[in-house]
């Protein structure tokens, strides 16, 4: 029977038993591990939430993971900081109901349960804005729309103090560096409602005043200063020194970067005088990467960079990489600042070798990539939204030889003749010389493990014509990604990428290098088959094709700790020719998998089942019968 913490016959049989586990923690030959911490009642948190506030941890159900060991002062200590967390997150009247602390057999090792009783939250019963005139009516309604704090939900000083700190970034992001907001709060029409009121005041306009920089030393302060996206006498806006504080960030040459106003204490003068702070890092950086992938196996990695290269903070980068799938090294060099902080210009030089189920690929040559950042308005598109715009050109050699597709069967010398390939030995080789323009849109929270937010990405590349080369195509591919949150642990993702590749003006696809073609399946594709395996066949080998689709949904959902199940199923083919699209004629399969969330990424394995095979593929030389296929990766499948 649990013991209720209210009762004092309770209290003194707890505190003995707490004696005794304490007792063997102290003993010097045991100690009693904390093997798992439990909760009941809990409804209007979350559970890890919860946890993250205590000083009793759950010990790793790993033989080699952390131990953490019970001790009574933290417990009861813990019991308060529950109640506290309930209060500051708008439960006034939760309680620890009852808690036990049972000992296993061995006695070196307790389970932990503590039982809540939440009691009725405090309810925002209405917002009151105040002072907010300041803001265009759009602006102001935008804000009301997108802050924490909602009506009809329980009272979160957390997030209360937040929906504080987006309405006052929102006013100072027009030109306000002075203003202030306070929030304040009354009773509403029952003991648990509350009118909530935000008060603004706006104080003076103003704008930009001379630029002071701190900190440097071997970069100059003109390198820091043109990274600014705002100049002396502009108005003042808090977006523009957020985004000019990453800038400086992105140029990895300093450790520390803050950017504030100048402001004479209870003063509020037309001109703010604004201070640059800096911490400069080490200029040359070393990274080394291992890994393994069940389609590129083991790899190994080495990333050289120095962030300071002949000064400017200009970036020289020197990698190097190994695996089944690739082997080479590139070197970069990056011009942060061409005429602008939102222009920088990336010189790229490679010797690199594909080793593909369809082909081996080696490439020698070089790259000039502009890239183009777009400013973000405002506070929230300064956190939600990334927008750029990059034009390259390219400049390789490439020679590549096709797969053993029927080299000793004299029926396939057309294809290979048809695919632009030496009928002798499948060999090709030439100069790719193209231009492309790449944009890409983001507003995902996170790179390695998106929970919300979309990703848009558009491709152009036309190759030869007046760029003269050995190839003449024009390719088009655009892929969107969206993931959503359902509830508080959840996650919906999903895919869509489609693309085309051919000669211009229905000219013969003889002009397209075979190692440009289109192949689907594997980790990040359809995972019901190996990669390059979706595409069209000549005598069940996969050859590629011009026009491909492919889209893919998850449902993530947690397990315990760090480990979450997923539920996916993806659908997609390869069509022989340029804008071919026949989505009556898709390749579909389903599954499970698993995801340990590690701090490089996510370890992802993946089972993928065929719901319509491919009729005729063969794979090594054989028919394909098998339907599933394993997959085992780091991070998301997208």
């Amino acid at each position: 029977m649990p013991l209720s913490s209210q009762h004092p016959i309770a209290r003194i049989v707890f505190c003995c038993i707490l004696a005794g586990v304490s007792a063997c923690v102290e003993g010097e030959q045991s100690a009693v591990r904390v093997h798992s911490i439990k909760f009941t009642g809990v409804k209007g948190v979350k559970a890890g939430q919860l946890k993250s506030v205590l000083a009793t941890v759950q010990s790793s159900k790993l033989p080699w993971g952390t131990k953490h060991y019970f001790t009574r002062e933290q417990f009861e200590a813990d019991l308060k900081r529950v109640t506290a967390f309930y209060r500051d997150r708008g439960y006034p009247d939760a309680k620890v109901q009852s808690f036990d602390v049972k000992m296993n057999d061995k006695q070196d090792a307790v389970d932990v349960t503590v039982n809540i009783n939440e009691g009725q939250p405090l309810l925002v019963e209405q917002i009151e804005y105040q002072g907010f005139d300041a803001l265009p009516v759009d602006h102001f309604n935008e804000l009301k729309a997108r802050i924490a704090l909602k009506e009809k939900a329980p009272l979160d000083r957390a997030v209360a103090q937040a929906t504080r700190e987006t309405a006052l970034d929102e006013i100072k992001d027009h030109g306000f560096p002075y203003a202030t907001v306070r929030l304040s709060e009354r009773p509403g029409s029952s003991d648990h409602a509350r009118i909530v009121t935000l008060a603004a005041d706006a104080g003076k306009q103003a704008r930009y005043g001379p630029i002071t920089v701190e900190g440097n030393s071997s970069v100059s302060d003109n390198v820091v200063t043109r990274q600014l996206t705002f100049r002396p006498n502009w108005r003042y806006r808090l977006s523009q020194v957020q985004e000019s504080q990453r800038r400086l960030y992105d140029l990895e040459t300093f450790q520390f970067a803050n950017i504030e106003p100048e402001i004479p204490e209870g003063e509020q003068p037309d001109i703010v005088p604004v201070k640059v702070t800096v911490t400069e890092g080490k200029h040359r950086k070393v990274n080394f990467g291992v890994g393994y992938g069940s389609e590129e196996k083991g790899r190994v990695s080495i990333d050289w960079r120095h962030v300071n290269f002949f000064g400017g903070a200009r970036t020289l980068q020197l990698l190097g990489g190994y695996s089944a799938l690739s082997k080479g090294a590139r070197v970069n060099f990056k011009q942060p600042y061409l005429f602008s902080p939102r222009f920088n210009v990336t010189l790229t030089g490679q010797s690199w070798h594909r080793n593909e189920p369809a082909y081996t690929l080696n490439t020698r040559g070089g790259q000039v990539a502009l890239e183009r950042r777009f400013s973000r308005r405002g506070p929230l598109s300064q956190r939600q939204g990334q927008t750029s715009a990059t034009l390259k050109y390219t400049h390789e050699f490439q020679s590549y030889e096709v797969s053993n597709i029927a080299l000793n069967d004299p029926e396939a010398f057309k294809l290979l003749i048809s695919l632009g390939l030496d009928p002798l030995n499948g060999t090709a080789n030439g100069l790719l010389s193209s231009l492309d323009l790449d944009l890409h849109r983001s507003t995902a929270d996170s790179t390695v493990n998106a929970r919300r937010g979309y990703t848009l990405d558009g491709h152009l590349e036309q190759a030869g014509r007046w760029l003269q080369g050995d190839y003449d195509f024009v390719e088009t591919i655009i892929e969107g990604r969206a993931y959503a949150s359902l509830g508080r642990f959840a996650v919906v993702a999903v895919k869509a990428r489609g693309g085309s590749i051919g000669a211009p003006n229905g000219e013969s696809n003889l002009k397209v290098p075979f190692y440009r073609r289109y192949w689907l399946g594997g980790a990040t594709s359809l995972r019901g088959w190996g990669r390059f395996e979706v595409s069209p066949l000549y005598q069940g080998q996969p050859i590629g094709g011009h026009t491909m689709f492919e889209s893919s949904a998850e449902f993530r959902v947690p397990i315990w700790g760090n480990l979450s199940a997923v539920v996916f199923g993806d659908a997609g083919n390869v069509w022989n020719n340029a804008w071919d699209f026949n989505l009556n004629d898709l390749r579909y399969d389903v599954g499970p998998g698993l995801r340990y969330l590690t701090p490089i990424g996510p370890v992802r394995l993946d089972l993928g089942y065929q719901v319509n095979p491919i009729p005729g593929l063969i794979i090594n030389g054989d028919p394909e019968s098998r339907r599933f296929r394993f997959h085992f990766s780091i991070g998301q499948a997208f």
